[in-house]
């Protein structure tokens, strides 16, 4: 195996811890609910601080990677994820958990458009169509595979190796990554940070993020939900300007001059959104409504999840 692939390799293994635990935790919440002696409401917020930092953070924190050398941020975002999933399993309290998962989506904010970025890179442009593909036929399988893996380690082993199972997989990633990364590379010489771009995504996303988390719970009629639409609204119509008018933008428009690249883009943002809507959807109705165990969950999903490794390519 050449060097470049090892590299491939090693980075779709991050990717996949980092992507399993945006709904790995769905089957289990019944479990960890009685686990932690608390009420679902306040437990949902181990799911929601996840999603939420990691749609705010993805982006400025991966233009600070290529500020600073990805390599090394990926170690420490690797590394973060890494302690957030020891603090997460060993949670005393649903506020520890919430603590962890918040650690947890930070490290996956860095490690994500860094093992994007380094695993394309390491290739030649031959074959980086192929490349593309692997890493995303691995973030689609660990999103639809998040509730199977969940029900199974729920089941036979308690929640809590939801988040433990993480750390053998990271530990041996972070190796890999010191033997086969020149982490001693300090980034672009030239790249700069754009704060007020930085600061009016991530309030776009962040609005965006919890709008649709809470609109059912607050109504989507209701003044905190109208003004989070406004707020978000108001948030991108900003980036754009300013990134419309920036050097060194964190995300070029003259991208969405290309009708391939908006094609492509809204699709794989529709065939996200209603995956995944399904695939955290389902556990919960087959364990509270058909009276399911875990395991029986977790087989039942499992036929979708196939069909997206099969699909997929």
């Amino acid at each position: 195996m050449t060097h470049s692939r090892r590299i491939l390799l090693t980075m779709t293994i991050g990717l996949f811890i980092c992507i399993l635990d945006t709904t790995v935790m769905s089957i289990a919440l019944p479990a960890m609910q009685s686990g932690l002696h608390t009420d679902l409401a306040h437990l949902s917020w181990a799911l929601n601080i996840y999603t939420i930092l990691f749609a705010c953070l993805t982006i400025p924190l991966g233009r600070i990677a290529d500020i600073y050398g990805r390599e090394r941020l990926y170690l420490v975002g690797l590394s973060l994820f890494f302690l957030g999933s020891i603090a997460s399993g060993l949670a005393p309290t649903v506020g520890f958990l919430i603590a962890g998962r918040a650690l947890q989506s930070v490290g996956a904010a860095i490690v994500f458009p860094a093992s994007m970025t380094i695993g394309i890179q390491s290739t030649s442009l031959a074959g980086r169509t192929q490349d593309i593909a692997l890493l995303g036929v691995t973030q689609g399988l660990a999103a639809a595979f998040g509730p199977t893996i969940g029900g199974v380690l729920t089941q036979y082993f308690g929640w809590r190796t939801i988040f433990l199972i993480n750390l053998p997989l990271a530990l041996a990633t972070l190796g890999l990554c010191l033997h086969l990364l020149d982490w001693h590379h300090t980034g672009g010489q030239h790249e700069t940070l754009d704060i007020p771009v930085a600061l009016t995504s991530m309030l776009a996303f962040f609005s965006l993020s919890l709008l649709l988390i809470k609109g059912n719970d607050w109504g989507w009629t209701s003044w905190r939900i109208i003004g989070l639409m406004g707020t978000c609204g108001l948030a991108l119509a900003l980036f754009l300007l300013i990134e419309s008018h920036v050097a060194q933008p964190m995300m070029p428009l003259a991208l969405f001059e290309d009708q391939q690249f908006n094609g492509a883009a809204i699709v794989t943002v529709a065939a996200g959104i209603f995956f995944v809507a399904l695939m955290v959807i389902l556990p919960s109705f087959f364990t509270k409504i058909q009276g399911a165990t875990e395991l029986q969950a977790a087989l039942m999903i499992t036929p979708a999840s196939l069909m997206l490794f099969i699909c997929s390519p």
